[in-house]
This record gives C-alpha cells, structure tokens and sequence, in this order.
C-alpha cells in the first residue's frame, strides 16, 4: 500500500501490482462509489500477471482514504472539502503518479461505475493523457440515460437485502455488506445535489482519436446497455474516435465481481493485446 497527499491535505491511500521486469503499459483502475480499491486485486493481479503495472486508489471518501479523512465508517462516500472537484483533481494526480513512475510506455484509464464517470471526466479535461479508455458499468452521463429510480427497485421485495442490484453472486452481495470499508449510501445522497449535478456531461468534442472499450452487464440498473451504446455514439460523433468496441454480458452492474467476471478480466487482456502490443 502507498499514499500521497491531495492538494486540500487529504491522504489518498493506493494499491500497486508491477509485473516481473519492465512494465509493458500501466492501467489506472478507479473504483465505483461507496467501495474501494481492495475489491480489484483479481484485475490488478490478472493486469501485472500479463505485463502492466496496475494501479488503483481510493479515491476521496471512500475506503481507506475516507476512513483516515473522516474517522468513522458512518461517513464513507462523503466527498469532504472541495467535493466532487476535489475528487477529481486527485484521480488525475494518481494519474500523473503512475504515468511519473513507468515513462514512455501506453497508458489506459479503467473505471468502474462512478470510476468510469470520473474517468470521462478525465478523459474531457486531459486531452491526449490517456492511450485507451476501458469503461465498465458506465453510462451516458446525461439526463434520460442514466436510472433515476432507486437502483435495487427490480429486486425489492420480502427478504431483499438492498443491495441484489450490484451482482447476482449472492456471495458478493453477503461480502459488499459486511465490508467494513463499503456503504450503501445511495450516491445522491453521500455527495449531494451541486455534488451529483457535476456527474452532468457528455464526451468533449473532438478529442485526440483514443482506442475505447465499454462493457456492461445486461441488467446493469444503472444505465444499462441502452446508456452505453448511446455512449459508444457519442464517442464516435462528438469525439471523433474511430475505434470504439462495446460488449455485453449476461450479468448484473458489477461485472468484475459476477459470474462472468473471468470472461471480463480475459476480454480486457485480450483487447489491450491487440491495441498495445508486446514490443
């Protein structure tokens, strides 16, 4: 584990996986709201195991970042000063830590969920930072695309535990609520509306041409693969890009921890081969 401090004084704590020998590429894996980066050790591993370094933080609020900047677990996915902006400024110095620490070689943001919104983000604001784009869970961050009922609503009912939207694996389920380092806290309600309303945006026009891969679970509640051919689109038309692949899967919102999840991880080995090739 290692850390650094955010520009508000926040300790941001992060994991790191390097392949034996020089890395071939980095990937900066971003998490999704009320987890952490301990539940991506399977695609860090899987990630260093093929030749990358791998990093993933927790980002601000949540895991152990939120419970070093808030003190109690009551607290997790509370963004804290400088919101969502703050959140995002310390995505992009990890970013710059793991672009810093393997020079000259391909580099491609992962995101989960709100980690794939964050990603966007970066991805608008940092034109040509990034040599691949891999979204998982994500949507068209746009009125009409994204679920505004609440996200387990499919799955309500006598017995339901809350959280059955995440994953079909009822382990998964049982390990996310037991997990001292996550919370259900609905995001609307952790980050607040001015907070929630920056999740608002499209692809930016015309930006650098950028190898994207999105994957999605077919009842994602979330935005679904609806959202996410909508994204696909509006890379293509806004963006420019011209290689841009979408898959879908049997499967809930949290792909990487569902039954598929071993065809996911196999699925994004195999497109980063073919994109960012052994040298």
């Amino acid at each position: 584990m290692a850390s650094f401090v955010d520009r508000l004084g926040t300790r941001i704590h992060y994991d790191v996986r390097r392949p034996d020998g020089p890395p071939r590429g980095v990937v900066h894996v971003l998490h999704g709201v009320g987890e952490h980066a301990g539940r991506y050790g399977a695609l860090l591993d899987a990630l260093a195991a093929a030749g990358w370094a791998a990093y993933a933080d927790d980002h601000r609020g949540h895991g152990r970042t939120g419970m070093e900047q808030h003190g109690r677990a009551e607290r997790l996915a509370h963004l804290g000063a400088g919101g969502h902006r703050a959140a995002e400024d310390a995505a992009w110095r990890m970013s710059q830590i793991a672009r810093d620490e393997n020079p000259g070689v391909p580099f491609v943001i992962l995101g989960h969920s709100w980690g794939s919104f964050l990603a966007q983000i970066l991805v608008n604001d940092h034109p040509g930072a990034y040599d691949g784009i891999v979204l998982v869970g994500s949507a068209l961050r746009w009125p009409g695309s994204l679920n505004a009922a609440p996200l387990n609503a499919r799955w309500a009912g006598p017995g339901a535990k809350g959280n059955e939207w995440i994953s079909e694996d009822p382990a998964v389920q049982d390990e996310a609520l037991a997990d001292p380092l996550m919370t259900q806290t609905p995001l609307a309600r952790a980050f607040g509306p001015l907070n929630t309303l920056r999740l608002v945006g499209r692809p930016r026009r015309g930006l650098p041409d950028t190898p994207t891969l999105l994957l999605v679970g077919r009842d994602d509640a979330v935005g679904g693969p609806r959202s996410v051919h909508r994204l696909a689109e509006a890379y293509r038309r806004r963006s420019g890009f011209t290689d841009v692949t979408t898959h879908v899967y049997e499967g809930r919102h949290e792909i990487l921890n569902g039954f598929v999840q071993e065809r996911v991880r196999a699925d994004i080995l195999g497109w980063l081969d073919a994109r960012f090739p052994r040298s």
